[in-house]
């Protein structure tokens, strides 16, 4: 599988650019990871993502659990601005950009709303009841198929 970068450089990119709650966070990040391997892999073959962690199906939508652990502490409240800088290239820096004015817009509840409404998380998190713990991996195949599907 070929990684276009790591989660703590997206996630630094995100948090320097944006304010945002562990879960508004866990959601970009998510639909950074999603829009990734719609714009970067062809029909059956996923073999590109942004980086090497794959969101769960937890309760509140897709969760890349090293995040949420992380940053868990805040509960709802804001993340704070790092204070490193990570550089990255201009075609990251779009891309990222271009996600952060889709879904920079939305609170973390209206952005679990619409994961709860998607079918990647959905299908993984199968028979699980609503309260139900969960961390079934959500099926790349699934995001690409999902996503492709919405352009």
């Amino acid at each position: 599988m070929n990684e276009r970068t790591d989660i703590n450089t997206v996630v630094n990119y995100i948090l320097r650019n944006i304010r945002a709650t562990n879960k508004k966070l866990q959601k970009l990040v998510y639909y950074a990871y999603a829009w990734y391997i719609v714009e970067n892999n062809e029909n059956d073959n996923i073999t590109n993502v942004l980086f090497h962690e794959q969101p769960e199906a937890w309760v509140h939508g897709p969760v890349f659990p090293v995040l949420y652990d992380r940053y868990k502490d805040n509960g709802r409240n804001e993340i704070a601005i790092p204070d490193d800088i990570i550089e990255i290239d201009e075609e990251l820096a779009l891309f990222l950009d271009e996600i952060l004015n889709v879904f920079g817009p939305f609170d973390g509840d209206q952005l679990e709303l619409m994961t709860h409404n998607e079918l990647p998380w959905q299908k993984a998190r199968g028979n699980a009841k609503t309260d139900e713990i969960s961390t079934n991996p959500i099926d790349l195949q699934d995001i690409y198929n999902y996503y492709t599907s919405l352009t």
